[in-house]
């Protein structure tokens, strides 16, 4: 396997562009939804990789190696010894649609030796967790799954998805990893502190949070976030929501909000927020989510294991919750994970409204929010 970064700036282009591009089978983009809108750069790459998978989308900043940046686009073109590929690629008319739509995707690309699927969707459009609930249901558990929801920064106005065509909106699409060559790891780690009581979701509409305890549920952030709820529903994104089940208390969930409903009181979440489950609100610390961050690291380096031969690479989704918070210290969650996966092993990803991989209590694969996660990606010796 062979990796090689590149990256797009206004005033520079295309640099670091390898002088080998026919060997490329896979290039991963991820771009600030201004650059990636005109499509100018994806027919730039076809052109540059007229042989390869293209697979991007908008995202809430760049990720390369140790930095972030809103301003570039970063991207990786990958070839493989011996692993094959398949893309896959669905609309995402309305959150209803969302498991159908996952279910599409799986079904494309199951196959006795599929190994595993990245996937990247539309971040406003879709309900995360019914989107991996199809995909999972259609492939089976033993395939793992990651990814995350495409983003916009801070703006939550319209995130792209491309699949070997320009970013579009409304749009989920996946690769799949097929072979007994290719060696795929995943992590995924938070770092969030709980406050204020624990509360029962008392009404609620798959990814539509109505009341806890009997209130509006958008009364409680407003009373928390105090002037800040006028900048809902970003400011939200500082207060995620930790969920779960009382009869599997280890088995919790990171919500984060996607839109608010100031006549309903309502607020819209990534994935699910099912009725009967219990709520608690959290808070970040600087130190802890650079520890998350080090930990999903940890756990994607280990999942690949030594047996390997050529280049690797991992790819980072992290919140874009995490990066508002920590502003200038979120380069300290990135050279935290980049301590564990190694200086030498090329580090691209993004910023994103929600991050897919298995659960570590679990194994599933579900959406999780406010989190790192980590996806390493090789191919065995020999």
């Amino acid at each position: 396997m062979r990796v090689n970064q590149l990256s797009w700036s206004e005033g520079a282009g295309w640099t670091a562009v390898p002088a080998d591009r026919r060997n490329a089978d896979l290039v991963f983009l991820f771009g600030g939804r201004s650059a990636l809108a005109c499509g100018a750069r994806y027919h730039e790459l076809r052109a540059m990789f007229p042989d390869a998978h293209i697979l991007g989308c908008s995202t809430g900043g760049q990720i390369r190696n140790d930095d972030v940046t809103d301003d570039e686009i970063a991207a990786a073109a990958i070839g493989f010894d011996a692993t094959k590929l398949r893309l896959a690629c669905e609309p995402a008319p309305s959150p209803e649609r969302s498991h159908a739509c996952g279910d599409a995707i799986g079904r494309a690309l199951a196959a006795p030796d599929l190994a595993g699927i990245f996937v990247l969707s539309d971040g406003l459009n879709v309900n995360g967790s019914a989107l991996v609930a199809g995909i999972t249901g259609a492939v089976g558990d033993r395939v793992s799954v990651t990814g995350g929801l495409a983003g916009d920064g801070a703006e939550f106005r319209e995130t792209l998805v491309g699949a070997d065509f320009a970013p579009r909106k409304q749009m989920v699409a996946a690769v799949g990893f097929y072979g007994s060559a290719v060696r795929i790891g995943h992590g995924s780690a938070g770092g969030w502190d709980e406050f204020g009581p624990r509360r029962q979701i008392t009404r609620s509409r798959g990814n539509i949070l109505f009341e806890l305890d009997g209130g509006p549920a958008l009364d409680l952030y407003e009373r928390y976030l105090g002037d800040d709820a006028k900048g809902l529903p970003s400011s939200a994104l500082l207060f995620p929501l930790r969920i779960f089940n009382c009869e599997r208390p280890d088995h919790d969930i990171v919500r984060t909000v996607l839109a608010v409903d100031h006549e309903a009181r309502s607020m819209t979440f990534a994935g699910d927020v099912p009725e009967g489950w219990t709520a608690q609100l959290m808070r970040g610390n600087f130190d802890r989510l650079a520890a998350g961050a080090a930990k999903a690291a940890r756990q994607a380096a280990d999942g690949i294991g030594q047996d390997r031969s050529g280049d690797q690479l991992a790819i980072l989704v992290s919140c874009i919750g995490r990066r508002l918070l920590m502003g200038q210290h979120t380069l300290d969650e990135l050279e935290a994970a980049g301590a564990e996966i190694g200086s030498q092993v090329p580090r691209l990803g993004f910023y994103s409204y929600g991050e897919i991989s298995p659960h570590r209590a679990s194994g599933v694969c579900e959406l999780h929010n406010q989190t790192m996660t980590v996806t390493t990606i090789a191919e065995a010796a020999g």
